[in-house]
């Protein structure tokens, strides 16, 4: 397992906005009272939608909410990657998945395109507006090559079509999620080579079993 640890650079404290304090007591209304600390993992990524990061201070205000030692939340932040303990890019954060699918698929040139558009993978651009991770598995293998991009995956990806993603993200826009080979969802790259034959899958194939040393089936009695 790697090592976590907090960001070297660390504001000098952190609040909850009046926004998102109402989602903070949306989710803490569903512990009972003595179950509040229940709540870290929603708090923590509250707190990470608001900075685009989870901090130190924020890690300390949320253990005061929740009456825990500041260790327990910590812990918390620091087991489940989904928390970044860095500040990521505030117009796009991109995590590429590198894993065997999609590296097959050409992810190695969406890292080409990444470091020479952004710079190093888990650094933010000069701007402060952009940045990238390699990750293992997002789940859209079938959809290989992929990013996970701020909240949406985006999938059947080129070097072209990555490129004009940021050139959109630069630009104010919000590309859209999903494939970008012109899939719906998961569905075959062209024309379907499985399961064309309806009897496969209909029934109509099926046939009565009978198991082996299965006892005779008892005479219905006399009307």
């Amino acid at each position: 397992m790697s090592v976590r640890r907090l960001a070297k650079d660390q504001p000098d404290s952190f609040a909850f906005s009046k926004e998102s304090m109402k989602e903070v007591a949306f989710w803490l209304a569903k512990y009972p009272a003595e179950r509040k600390q229940s709540g870290s993992i929603p708090l923590l990524w509250l707190a990470q939608k608001q900075e685009g990061w989870v901090s130190e201070p924020a890690i300390r205000v949320i253990a005061q909410m929740l009456d825990m030692p500041v260790i327990r939340v910590l812990e918390v932040a620091t087991f489940y990657t989904m928390f970044q303990l860095e500040p990521v890019g505030k117009v796009a954060f991109v995590q590429l998945c590198g894993t065997t699918p999609c590296m097959l698929r050409g992810a190695n040139d969406l890292k080409t395109v990444l470091k020479a558009r952004i710079g190093p993978k888990n650094h933010v651009s000069a701007d402060g507006r952009f940045s990238w991770e390699e990750v293992e598995c997002l789940g859209a293998c079938c959809n290989a090559p992929m990013a996970a991009i701020n909240d949406y995956y985006y999938e059947d990806l080129t070097p072209e079509s990555l490129g004009q993603i940021l050139d959109d993200f630069a630009a104010g826009d919000s590309p859209k999620p999903g494939s970008y080979d012109g899939r719906l969802a998961s569905e075959p790259k062209d024309a379907i080579r499985t399961l064309t034959d309806p009897a496969l899958y209909d029934g109509s194939a099926a046939q009565p079993m009978t198991l082996p040393n299965a006892p005779a089936k008892a005479s219905e009695p006399a009307g």
